[in-house]
């Protein structure tokens, strides 16, 4: 039986007899392949995308017409091709959505394509 100093809330662990340390716990695959701030940073695209299609349609996000803007699809394309591609994915928009893509298109650069295998 060892407790662990220096804890706030004093924590009892078990070993089984010849068992030096407890095994460390091992980082999810997800996280030792993409470290955390390559995460971090489409999380937070993603979540500019979706307050950009808030504003530009101007309702909730159940009436939003379907829309399936891919990053990984957008970073093979070359940048007029990605330029298309949104104009053609917003075209049912009646605001100006050059200030959307063009934002859009900035945030991406630099960013890692994701393997498919990891991806939804």
């Amino acid at each position: 039986m060892a407790t662990r100093p220096g804890a706030q809330h004093p924590r009892v662990l078990f070993q089984a007899a010849g068992e030096e340390e407890p095994p460390q716990r091992r980082l999810g695959k997800l996280t030792v392949k993409y470290n955390r701030k390559d995460l971090q940073r489409r999380l937070d695209i993603e979540e500019w995308i979706e307050e950009q299609l808030h504003f530009l349609f101007g309702c909730e996000e159940e009436e939003i017409p379907e829309l399936e803007i891919d990053i990984d699809e957008l970073l093979d394309l070359s940048d007029s091709e990605q330029r298309s591609k949104l104009h053609a994915l917003l075209q049912e928009c009646d605001k100006p959505t050059e200030d959307f893509i063009s934002g859009l298109l900035y945030r991406i650069k630099g960013l890692r394509k994701m393997s498919p295998q990891l991806r939804k």
